[in-house]
């Protein structure tokens, strides 16, 4: 008997909760309750989780969606990993590595199937590590991951969508997509996991930069471009770090389509064009318009920045490197564009 437990509970986590609520039911190997880690905070004066388990909805981070009955929330760690079998995991990146190392403290995790709902990378001894890998180091076992065109309020809405699972263990593929295919939620399985986990990750970058283009005032023409070349060192990337990534990995939802959504109204996006054109802080920007959320493409901006620099590759990813100038060094967001001039790739 399969338990699942969700670790997060922001609004991709939420969605996700509400996904595998509906399904768990449809099928008799898993247990029937879900549970889902909820870091300890109040919304108006009230516990969060006391709100989810007495409205079946988290009025924080995805309200207007109901969740099935069947979602505990609990901001005790140890009770929403009793007996788990099964751990989703979808937190900011920066919170990863500590959160993994709870849960290695409470439980035996040498058969605990984990997938990753994170879209996030890290420096590690002068290397980039993903987030499969990051979990992987502290739990000691091979995680899978979902990636793809996800807005997480538009899923939660049941607007049809895709994803892309990658795992490279087949009993465990069928698992994970008997958890989250639905009619509305499309699920893709391939076997590759870095490639599918590493686009995910580097599109917020890009739409980032698609949106401080977006703020200085320029038509779709430009923005199509910086797109673009976006697009062209995500692969680059990618196969610099895993050489093995299948060519069509880039094609599933993971790839192209998570980019092209994330760059027509992902977070990453809005906030890259409020930056541009309110020059206020990211970390501001948060605050007034995530409700403290943490983004994910800045971070990793930084995180590619000193990976390529300390590799002398700053000047083979124009874009990469001045998406970072703009975040981080207050260069002026029109160079941006700059990297279109005379390009070659």
């Amino acid at each position: 008997m399969e338990k699942v437990c969700i670790y997060g509970s922001g609004n991709w986590g939420t969605t996700a909760a509400k996904i595998i609520g509906e399904n768990i039911p449809k099928f008799s190997g898993f247990h029937q309750t879900v549970n889902m880690f909820v870091h300890p905070e109040k919304f108006n004066g009230t516990e969060l989780t006391e709100l989810i388990n007495t409205t079946n909805e988290n009025p924080k981070y995805l309200p207007g969606h109901k969740l099935t009955s069947n979602i505990h929330a609990t901001s005790d760690l140890r009770e929403a990993l009793d007996g788990v079998t099964m751990l989703v995991v979808v937190i900011p990146h920066q919170f990863l590595p500590s959160s993994m190392k709870a849960v290695a403290a409470l439980i035996d995790t040498s058969k605990l199937k984990v997938i990753s709902l994170i879209k996030g990378m890290y420096i590690a001894k002068d290397s980039i590590q993903t987030t499969t890998q990051a979990i992987e180091a502290i739990l000691k076992v091979k995680p899978s991951v979902l990636s793809g065109a996800n807005i997480a309020s538009e899923i939660a809405g049941h607007q049809i969508c895709e994803s892309t699972l990658g795992c490279a263990f087949k009993s465990e593929s069928d698992l994970w997509y008997n958890l989250f295919q639905t009619d509305y939620f499309n699920i893709q399985c391939v076997t590759d996991v870095y490639g599918v986990e590493l686009y995910g990750a580097l599109k917020n970058v890009v739409a980032v930069g698609v949106g401080i283009a977006e703020g200085t005032g320029v038509g779709n023409n430009s923005k199509a471009a910086i797109l673009r070349l976006g697009l062209l060192e995500m692969k680059k990337f990618t196969l610099h770090l895993f050489p093995d990534t299948p060519n069509d990995i880039i094609l599933q939802s993971c790839g192209v389509a998570d980019l092209v959504t994330s760059c027509m109204g992902g977070r990453n996006y809005k906030l890259g064009v409020e930056f541009s054109k309110t020059k206020k802080s990211f970390d501001q920007l948060e605050e007034e318009l995530l409700g403290g959320q943490k983004l994910q493409g800045p971070a990793t901006a930084h995180e590619i920045y000193l990976y390529n620099k300390n590799h002398n590759l700053t000047e083979e990813f124009p874009l990469f490197t001045i998406i970072y100038q703009i975040c981080y060094e207050s260069r002026d967001t029109h160079d941006i564009f700059k990297t279109l001039h005379g390009l070659r790739l």
